[in-house]
């Protein structure tokens, strides 16, 4: 689900793939495209780290999820002043977003990550379940 202030984005993009290692290459090279065509330049200071966000998100999708969710689905949305994206995928856990690294090897690095990229630019990170606990979002808006 949508909230209603990323609902109201002007620019929309949803890309489906095969929960499998090209869709970490697939994801990142259509939000470069999508970017382009919206006009938010590739060089502007968080495009960078957004691609790496999202690529850590799909890389945590192919790892994590593929045997219950055999696809997942990438959102993009913009305007002038906000990107976001999501990952959806079917399975049912939900990462505790904002834990703490504990070095136990818990596999908690990637998502370190993401929320050190995000907030170290001012972004927000919310993880939504599906209404039927099967499957959740993985929602990150950065300003522009």
């Amino acid at each position: 689900m949508i909230s209603p202030r990323l609902e109201a984005l002007p620019h929309r993009h949803v890309l489906t793939l095969p929960t499998a290692p090209s869709a970490v290459r697939l994801s990142r090279q259509t939000a470069g495209r999508a970017l382009s065509e919206w006009g938010i330049s590739l060089r502007h200071p968080a495009v960078g780290p957004a691609l790496l966000i999202l690529g850590e998100l799909v890389t945590n999708s192919v790892r994590h999820a593929a045997l219950l969710s055999p696809e997942l689905t990438v959102i993009y949305a913009a305007d002038v002043d906000c990107l976001a994206f999501a990952v959806h995928d079917r399975h049912p856990y939900q990462p505790p977003l904002y834990a703490p690294v504990t070095g136990t090897g818990t596999g908690s690095g990637g998502l370190a990550t993401v929320m050190e990229l995000t907030l170290g630019l001012s972004g927000t990170a919310v993880v939504r379940g599906d209404a039927d606990g099967q499957g959740k979002s993985i929602w990150i808006t950065l300003p522009l």
